[in-house]
């Protein structure tokens, strides 16, 4: 930040920064879901017989 400028100044706009957190509240469950379907599906190992070869 310049050193004549507070936090507050160069803050963007309330209403930029409650659609910000509007679309993180939506996004964030659908990512976290979707983590944790892949590490499920895709857990364990994978032995030589599991494999194309």
């Amino acid at each position: 930040m310049p050193p004549g400028l507070t936090l507050w100044d160069v803050s963007s706009p309330p209403s930029s920064q409650f659609f910000q957190l509007v679309g993180t509240a939506i996004m964030m469950p659908i990512i976290l879901t979707y983590t944790i379907h892949s590490y499920r599906v895709f857990r364990g190992k994978v032995t030589q017989s599991d494999g194309y070869h």
